[in-house]
């Protein structure tokens, strides 16, 4: 008798959450013996509906539970009663939450409550400091001692995991964040016009080095905010050096730049882009310089030197390969290493040609494969 097959949840609700499960849950399901199921929060309605598009994914459950300016305790509640009526109807043999988000913490809590088995993809970044990140660095290590299957993108995750005393179920996989920027690459190139966004961009910036910036992170809202706006438009100062801008779509954000970076030539704020096209922007760009995650950990794989405007990571490995450097939201420092790599060839070739830690492109499959397994046994 064939025994029925194994349904595995995977739950998740931003756009970096999905660019880096998309190809987790295609490898799912070529598994034989699963059934694959998957619920969006849509924590972040817009910025995922992109990234669904292009990867062809039709989320089976949709909780929309996007609310402007919900404060973090109410999206809370909200997620971990949604997602847990979800889990009383499907009841799934696993639940698969992703990275540090408010929707893989509440899936991971709600899934424990119903004593379901939990994979936390990306699992075992710390940067050692509960309120930087905030609040991803909590949420993550609320996940861990939940979570019997942990997906460490590096052994650098594996070997923080294990400080923890957790050493049961941890596989170093690679990230799927590389998986996925290979994947896309590989469609651009199939189909140019995912990314013919971008084409008026690269024309009025070719032959000048454009700086890739990205910056949404709650703890720099405020003064640190301030100071990289105030960076920026000393950088902007310079006519040889071109800035693109996705803009987050937080307020937060838009209130700074507006008021002190404002509308420059060598400028260009733009909404925030499709994953083709942020993928396109990351090999126009001569250099990244963001407070992003996710962003440390695809321009390395480009061969892109990453400028990141925190005080902490939970990506040391970017870090202590020499192909990412932490510099804080600092304005002086901010344009001193900008200008560095503009204008010090070896400074730049150093970054640009260090090793990147972060995977081979084949950590879904890997991932895959071991859900697959712990199924069997």
């Amino acid at each position: 008798m064939t025994a029925a097959p194994r349904t595995i949840l995977v739950v998740f609700g931003t756009r970096p959450e999905a660019i880096k499960l998309f190809p987790v849950i295609a490898a799912l399901r070529e598994q034989p013996g699963l059934r694959v199921r998957t619920c969006v929060t849509a924590q972040h309605r817009g910025l995922l509906d992109q990234v669904l598009s292009i990867a062809g994914l039709v989320p089976d459950i949709d909780l929309d539970l996007m609310e402007p300016g919900q404060t973090l305790d109410r999206l809370t509640a909200r997620l971990l009663t949604g997602l847990g009526e979800v889990m009383d109807r499907e009841k799934p043999n696993r639940v698969l939450v992703q990275g540090d988000t408010a929707t893989a913490m509440a899936g991971a809590l709600a899934a424990y409550y119903r004593r379901i088995p939990v994979g936390h993809v990306e699992a075992g970044l710390r940067s050692g400091d509960i309120y930087h990140p905030w609040p991803e660095e909590v949420n993550r290590r609320i996940v861990a001692p939940i979570a019997d299957l942990h997906f460490a993108p590096t052994q650098t995750a594996a070997d923080a995991l294990a400080r923890e005393n957790i050493r049961d179920g941890v596989h170093v996989t690679g990230n799927s964040v590389v998986d996925a920027l290979h994947w896309t690459q590989a469609r651009i190139a199939a189909d140019p016009s995912l990314a013919a966004g971008l084409d008026a961009v690269a024309a009025r910036f070719a032959g000048k080095p454009v700086i890739l910036v990205t910056t949404h992170r709650r703890e720099s809202f405020g003064g640190g905010m301030e100071a990289i706006a105030r960076a920026l438009a000393r950088i902007a100062e310079r006519p040889d050096v071109a800035i693109l801008f996705p803009m987050h779509p937080n307020p937060n954000v838009a209130a700074a730049m507006d008021r002190i970076l404002g509308e420059r030539a060598n400028v260009v704020r733009v909404a925030p882009l499709d994953y083709p096209q942020f993928v396109r922007a990351l090999g126009l760009c001569t250099l990244a310089l963001t407070d992003s995650g996710g962003v440390q950990e695809e321009a390395p794989a480009l061969g892109k030197p990453v400028l990141v405007m925190r005080e902490t990571t939970e990506r040391p490995e970017g870090v202590a390969a020499g192909t990412a450097k932490l510099i804080g939201a600092d304005e002086a420092r901010i344009v001193s290493e900008v200008f560095t790599l503009l204008d010090d060839s070896d400074a730049y070739a150093a970054m640009a040609r260090a090793h990147n830690p972060y995977g081979d492109g084949h950590a879904a499959r890997r991932i895959a494969e071991i859900v697959a397994d712990a199924g069997r046994n």
